[in-house]
């Protein structure tokens, strides 16, 4: 009778830490307050950058500006080099982008944190960087959980591009409007996404917590006051999705116009491990400037973090990170490598990219007929696009050592 009470004791306890039942566990990031606290108790600053491009390619790091989303890059390559080349140049970028180089390097300049942007793409199986059907997302994020996990790094997985478009412009990849929000069959994928991503992810305290998406609705819409509305329910609903199976990792959200409208966020109850997050760019640097920021994380006394700012002089970027150092927001700067500067690495341009790549990326191709007219010479185009996933390499960049020092780590 005793070793049959004591089994079933086990059985019970085997049932409440499954499902609706299970218990938070120890070892991960939470919050206290206005603070993020470390599994050791100390209080933790978010610092670092944003790995930005690699798995949402965006038009400016590669030096074009019409054709500016991942979707326009890729068709614009394969307008030019056909499917196939395209696919083969997309694995080699993703392959040499970001590698453990990249990640120790991070690490040695003193960072805590790393914000991973990604296209919910990478978990479905529409065409996206070269794959249809079985894709390397999971692949690309263990790959970064585990450099991370060597150099003592913190994660955080951020939804960058969402189903249907959370923006409504070319950062989330979409089609110029905030469709997630009016679509029911986007909000299932995306909530049913982030479920799983939490359930493969739920015993990992290298990942700090997921973002669940970034930046939603763009000012652009006569209708956003009423878009605004709608983020804070589907924000709950995804939370509670992920909570079905996750329930150590923090939840990041970001607000309306930008990351940096908030009071339409103004209900915290409904989950403990919730946080904040906005995003800056230009303006005075000073605690004035943030205060509707620092307003919001006081009245609701949850941690707000600055996921990205940054593509400024070297003085207002050191000034800015003072202001918030000063403030108790955490950072991230985007990005960390790209063209031109203006980040920690530099990628150098292959001579010709930008007479003939970037050149034919501003041409008009509304058409077959302006395809045909504008499609440049095939084996130029190829190599141009072979040396620019070559130049990509942690190898191949270039520090940019007054940007670093400005970042304030």
């Amino acid at each position: 009778m005793k070793k049959a009470l004591s089994y079933l004791v086990v059985l019970l306890l085997a049932a409440c830490t499954a499902g609706g039942g299970q218990k938070a566990a120890t070892g991960f990031v939470t919050i206290q307050g206005t603070d993020l606290i470390q599994p050791n108790g100390e209080k933790l600053l978010i610092q670092g950058t944003n790995l930005g491009n690699w798995l949402n390619p965006e038009g400016y790091m590669f030096g074009f500006s019409r054709t500016n989303s991942a979707w326009m890059i890729d068709l614009l390559f394969k307008e030019a080099v056909g499917p196939d080349f395209t696919a083969d140049f997309w694995k080699q970028f993703k392959d040499n982008y970001v590698t453990r180089a990249d990640i120790d390097f991070i690490a040695q300049q003193g960072a805590n944190t790393i914000r991973l942007p990604f296209n919910y793409k990478l978990f479905t199986d529409e065409d996206y960087m070269g794959q249809t059907g079985a894709k390397d997302g999971y692949e690309r994020i263990d790959s970064v959980v585990s450099w991370c996990r060597a150099n003592g790094l913190y994660l955080i997985l951020d939804m960058h591009d969402c189903p249907g478009g959370q923006t409504g412009d070319n950062i989330d990849d979409g089609h110029g409007y905030p469709w997630l929000f009016e679509s029911e069959t986007s909000q299932q994928l995306f909530c049913k996404i982030w479920r799983e991503i939490a359930d493969r992810y739920k015993q990992e305290p290298v990942i700090l917590g997921y973002e669940l998406m970034n930046e939603p609705i763009a000012h652009y819409f006569e209708n956003r006051d009423s878009l605004y509305q709608l983020l804070q329910p589907l924000y709950q609903r995804c939370v509670k999705a992920i909570r079905e199976v996750d329930l150590n990792h923090i939840i990041l959200l970001g607000g309306a116009h930008w990351n940096s409208f908030f009071w339409m966020l103004d209900d915290a109850s409904y989950d403990d491990k919730l946080m904040y997050t906005c995003h800056r760019y230009g303006g005075p640097a000073t605690a004035e400037a943030i205060s509707h920021y620092i307003n919001f994380r006081d009245s609701i006394q949850r941690p707000m973090y600055m996921g990205e700012f940054g593509h400024n002089t070297m003085e207002w970027q050191s000034d800015f990170v003072r202001v918030l150092k000063q403030a108790n927001i955490g950072y991230t700067f985007w990005p960390y490598k790209k063209v031109d500067g203006s980040c920690m690495m530099g990628i150098q341009r292959p001579e010709g990219w930008d007479s003939i790549v970037v050149s034919y990326s501003e041409t008009p191709r509304g058409t077959y007929h302006e395809w045909r007219e504008a499609r440049p010479d095939q084996a130029t185009f190829r190599r141009l696009l072979t040396e620019f996933a070559q130049n990509c390499h942690f190898d191949r960049c270039q520090p940019q050592t007054d940007y670093i020092q400005s970042m304030g780590l």
